[in-house]
């Protein structure tokens, strides 16, 4: 099966960012008082191509995986947590599950290539290349065919769902890993500084799977591409978020990216069409080290910093509030003209309420 990359628009399109800008700035508020917020209602207007953009029906995918990769040791969890938790995801009792219902985000989990075989029920997408990926250190993870299948189901799933927004989430046993090893290829970093706890290794065990990374770096000298490194480091849900990612960007939809291995994955679709970058917003900094780093080599400014290693789309659906509050100032605050409030006297009442403080 080929997979063919979708030609993305770019969307720097001076006259609506200038007009956005105008809005923005002609708020009842000091120029530029809302910070990141106002960067944030700006990128999603142009995503979105409106200078009132209003973001509706709001998906989170989780796609799921295992890694052959797992069996060495690199993860503090055995594989089966995979098809664990993901039972918890359709029945409601993960982090994800939970923020998913408190914020009305359509929630579906994908089995991309987890060891298990599940029963069909609502919530849940079988796209399972195949049950897991092979050993990383004996070979490549995926075949060239698997990897272009992971994509192309990605795609289809993206066409599949309403919306104008994608929240990024995942699960799989061993996918900081398969996150680290595509960082430090594609980014040219050093595998020790792309690789940390994951799942909460000690420091004994961290080394230990930083040796196993490198020899793995090792094994594979020639994968330099996107596509041949995500084919001998990834995992199927990462492929298939990739595929995703691609489909989404050429849609125009919002794209709101988790942690470390969501941020690895779009560095991949990055890679490949440059232009996913103008789509997307980074929800927050991961505790995991070397996600401080991939956010850096993607020029990314992320929402939240709050220590999250969770994974899941958790930090996604925390980040989600304020994708709808910078859409909601756009068209709702009032302006100077509107509210019959005169600019001069509103910025000296701010600069004299700033003095006092």
């Amino acid at each position: 099966m080929n997979f063919t990359i979708p030609s993305i628009d770019d969307l720097t399109q001076l006259d609506l960012a200038v007009r956005l800008q105008h809005r923005l700035d002609n708020k009842t508020k000091p120029l530029g008082s809302l910070g990141q917020i106002e960067r944030l209602g700006q990128r999603i207007g142009l995503v979105l191509g409106s200078e009132t953009p209003e973001l509706k029906d709001p998906q989170l995918v989780v796609f799921a995986g295992d890694h052959g990769l797992a069996a060495r040791g690199v993860s503090a969890y055995p594989s089966d947590v995979t098809w664990q938790m993901v039972e918890n995801f359709l029945a409601g009792g993960a982090a994800v599950s939970v923020l998913a219902r408190q914020h009305g985000i359509g929630l579906t989990v994908v089995d991309c290539g987890v060891c298990h075989d599940f029963a069909p029920r609502p919530g849940l997408v079988i796209h399972k290349v195949a049950s897991g990926t092979a050993d990383a250190l004996e070979g490549m993870a995926m075949t060239a065919e698997q990897r272009n299948t992971a994509l192309a189901n990605g795609a289809a799933l993206v066409r599949t769902l309403p919306g104008n927004a994608l929240l990024l989430g995942e699960m799989g046993i061993g996918n900081t890993s398969a996150a680290s090893l595509l960082m430090s290829r594609l980014a040219g970093l050093d595998i020790v500084d792309c690789t940390g706890a994951g799942t909460g290794l000690d420091g004994a065990a961290v080394q230990r799977k930083i040796t196993i990374l490198r020899q793995v770096l090792a094994r594979h000298p020639d994968t330099t591409e996107p596509l041949d490194a995500l084919a001998a480091f990834g995992g199927f849900e990462m492929a298939t978020m990739v595929g995703a990612v691609l489909q989404a960007a050429l849609e125009r939809r919002v794209i709101v990216v988790d942690g470390f291995i969501a941020s690895a994955s779009v560095m991949v679709a990055s890679a490949l069409q440059p232009l996913v970058l103008q789509r997307c917003v980074f929800a927050h900094r991961s505790g995991e080290r070397g996600h401080a780093l991939m956010l850096a080599h993607l020029n990314a400014e992320p929402l939240l910093d709050l220590g999250l290693r969770l994974g899941e789309g958790s930090g996604a659906a925390l980040a989600w509030p304020l994708l709808l509050s910078a859409c909601a100032i756009l068209r709702e605050m009032a302006s100077f003209e509107t509210a019959g409030v005169s600019r001069q006297d509103a910025v000296a009442n701010h600069l004299t309420t700033t003095t006092d403080l």
